[in-house]
């Protein structure tokens, strides 16, 4: 495939970022945990094959076309996976490479799910590194959405790149300017939340770690008990502001820090998502009020917070919500699936697809009223094309398909109901945590079968690399000359 020289220089390249984060963690470590060394040697592996495979094509001049978009997606993804669990493998955790495997996919696609237990005496190392590849995943992320997506057609994300280009609304001229702002606006926005977290109560590692992890909506924490350690009012709630602001189309952020424009109100999404979250946390902290067991400043404290974790995708617990009985449950497995802003770090459907959905599902029952009626979709005023319209509920129908078949996978492998189902729910929509005894919030996913690991960690790529982009591969069609 023609492709082949820039998908070469891409992975090179990525693999070189690896390898130079990998040093983070080794100075960690460094003098206080024989693993300084295993990051250092797996730096130096890293480094190795990216600076071979960037020597090897990086006189490549070819524009990449689709088709090797669609490839370079998925063996990014994979290879970057493999290559950050080889530390976590070779270090003093003790664990299989599947447990290792299935740590960093969790982490690159920043779904938050983990096999490791006895968070608060690992090395700082070990620590480090889960939250630096989150971080990577997360902006990562941002730019597969607004420059891959949109060029494949991809689930409706076209509208981004109709946004961004319309020549009255252009924010930068060339993606490479826009891939430069994000990663600009997303480095200030951890510091920001760092600093906060840190003035709030916690210590600069615990700050740094959690900051990281908050702005790209992952989830990873350096205690078993997640946010619930600090049992602190004050830092829930800057916990809650922050992932629902990591949840926002970053372009906006863009918009605002590079050209003082504040369009976040202006944006669809931003005012369906503060009502879907204003609601649903209003009736969280009623429902708990009104069980008496928790005062109404708990029952808001932990609802908001239970809340923006879960519609963000972030993961992050302040307590055993599933203690709150069958009705939580059901209702935060509900919110599993929704999402927050298209453009953002989180995972799930996305507002903009589930505005579409439901605009495109009231066109046609007003057409079955009026057969010869005209009923456009609009979306930010805008006439959306019928083809986007399709993409969004082929999407739809292939997310729901994909939920079922993991489930169905999982329970073929002898798992329970409630494991199976939330496991396949959030996998795909790169959450972390689930619902039951073993792998809820309070649990987590070390005591599955390593089969069970294998197809919950092919789930979170799939749902991270929305679905489509992986499935095309495996059309005939795709293969051919």
């Amino acid at each position: 495939m023609r492709n082949l020289q820039i998908i070469g220089l891409t992975l090179g390249i990525l693999l070189l970022i690896l390898g130079g984060a990998e040093l983070l963690p080794a100075l960690a470590d460094w003098g206080r945990s024989p693993n300084a060394y295993v990051f250092l040697a797996s730096a130096l592996v890293s480094l190795f094959f990216g600076g071979a495979l960037f020597i090897c094509n990086r006189g490549c001049r070819r524009a990449m076309t689709p088709r090797g978009a669609f490839l370079l997606t998925t063996v990014t993804w994979v290879a970057f996976s493999v290559f950050a669990a080889i530390p976590l493998y070779l270090s003093d955790l003790g664990i299989s490479f599947v447990d290792a495997l299935f740590e960093t996919t969790s982490g690159i696609t920043t779904t938050g799910s983990t096999v490791l237990v006895g968070l608060d005496g690992l090395s700082a190392g070990v620590l480090l590194w889960r939250s630096v590849v989150q971080w990577i995943g997360g902006v990562g992320i941002i730019g597969f959405a607004l420059v891959v997506l949109p060029f494949l057609r991809v689930g409706g994300m076209q509208l981004l790149r109709t946004e961004s280009s319309d020549k009255s609304d252009k924010i930068m001229p060339r993606a490479r300017q826009v891939a430069g702002s994000i990663l600009l606006v997303y480095v200030g926005l951890t510091v920001l939340i760092a600093l906060t977290y840190h003035l709030l109560g916690m210590s600069g590692f615990d700050a740094v770690n959690h900051a990281m992890t908050t702005i790209s909506t992952a989830g990873y924490s350096t205690h078993d008990a997640s946010f619930a350690h600090f049992d602190s009012y004050a830092l829930d709630m800057a916990g809650a502001v922050f992932m629902l602001m990591a949840g926002v189309p970053f372009l906006l952020y863009v918009r605002f820090v590079f050209r003082g424009e504040w369009a976040f109100w202006g944006d669809e999404q931003v005012r369906v998502l503060a009502f879907v979250v204003g609601g649903l946390v209003a009736v969280v902290t009623l429902w708990l009020w009104a069980q008496g067991t928790h005062p109404l400043e708990q029952a808001f404290r932990h609802g908001a917070f239970t809340v923006a974790s879960l519609i963000t995708t972030t993961g992050y617990a302040s307590t055993d919500y599933l203690a709150w009985g069958p009705f939580a449950a059901m209702l935060f497995l509900m919110v599993t699936y929704l999402g927050a802003g298209a453009g953002s770090t989180c995972g799930g459907l996305k507002t903009m697809r589930l505005i579409l959905c439901v605009r495109g599902a009231w066109v046609q029952c007003a057409r079955l009223v009026y057969p010869k009626g005209m009923f456009p979709v609009r979306y930010q005023g805008k006439v959306v094309a019928p083809e986007v319209i399709d993409s969004v509920f082929g999407f739809l129908g292939l997310y729901v398909a994909a939920n079922v078949a993991f489930a169905l996978v999982l329970a073929w492998m002898g798992l329970d109901l409630a494991t199976a189902v939330s496991g396949a729910a959030t996998a795909v929509a790169n959450v972390g945590p689930g619902i039951g005894t073993v792998i809820g919030p309070a649990g987590n996913f070390a005591t599955l079968p390593d089969a069970a690991k294998l197809a919950l960690a092919a789930a979170m790529l799939l749902g991270r690399l929305e679905i489509m982009t992986v499935l095309v591969l495996f059309t005939r069609g795709f293969w051919r000359a």
